[in-house]
């Protein structure tokens, strides 16, 4: 792994750790305790992104050269069946974790966060765009990517998905964790560009902030008038 890999490694340790110090000092501005984390997540993984850009510039500037890079046809057809592929691995594989392996559905991770960007919307734009950015230039390119030289794809797509498992602290949800990991990992060695991992990415976060987030109050009531009306109808039937 070159140096400049190391620091971006560095960069996203940081980002995560800074909230050691980031915490406190809102607290000092007699910030809200419930509008802290998604403040300085906001402003952490903002910072974050910008840093790791310019980290990776002479990547951007030589990325013509990379080879067996596929045209911008053929990128953006995989961009379009890639979401499609991520999204059918996270169905497979949440049904097999939940039905088979017997997990409690719903994602720990997936509440906190979504409820950091209910009390704090700007968090929206960290969970949908930002968030899944940082995770495929980690996960994939520096990770993934430097494992892939030395070992098998099935090899360095376990190990990263092991990691991105741990660091979001849902292993429940490993298998999830794993089948989306191999997708991105795919999707970026087929293409060579990891563009298209990351709108594969960033379209799951989407969806995923529309149902935990936007409609998430809706949703909740349409479930409730569903018991009711079944309790109902199971009153006539006893």
């Amino acid at each position: 792994m070159s140096k400049r890999y190391w620091w971006v490694l560095i960069t996203y340790i940081a980002m995560h750790l800074s909230a050691f110090i980031g915490v406190p000092l809102l607290k000092l501005y007699d910030v809200p305790l419930e509008r802290i984390p998604g403040i300085w997540s906001t402003i952490s993984f903002s910072a974050a992104l910008l840093i790791i850009i310019v980290l990776l510039l002479p990547d951007i500037r030589n990325r013509h050269e990379v080879r067996g890079r596929s045209s911008k046809a053929d990128a953006a057809m995989w961009s379009i069946l890639g979401v499609f592929l991520a999204f059918v691995a996270q169905y497979i594989s949440i049904y097999i974790s939940v039905f088979i392996l017997g997990v409690e559905p719903g994602s720990e991770n997936t509440e906190r966060i979504s409820e950091y960007a209910r009390i704090f919307p700007l968090f929206i734009i960290v969970m949908a765009v930002i968030g899944p950015i940082l995770e495929e230039i980690i996960f994939r390119k520096v990770i993934f990517g430097s494992l892939y030289k030395k070992y098998n794809f099935i090899i360095a797509a376990l190990i990263s998905s092991l990691i991105f498992a741990v660091v979001h602290a849902d292993l429940d949800y490993l298998l999830v964790y794993t089948a989306l990991a191999f997708v991105f990992s795919y999707l970026y060695v087929k293409t060579k560009r990891i563009l298209v991992p990351i709108i594969a990415h960033v379209a799951m976060n989407t969806l995923a902030v529309l149902v935990h987030v936007v409609y998430g109050e809706r949703l909740d009531e349409l479930r409730q008038q569903l018991d009711q009306i079944q309790s109902f109808i199971g009153g006539f039937l006893v």
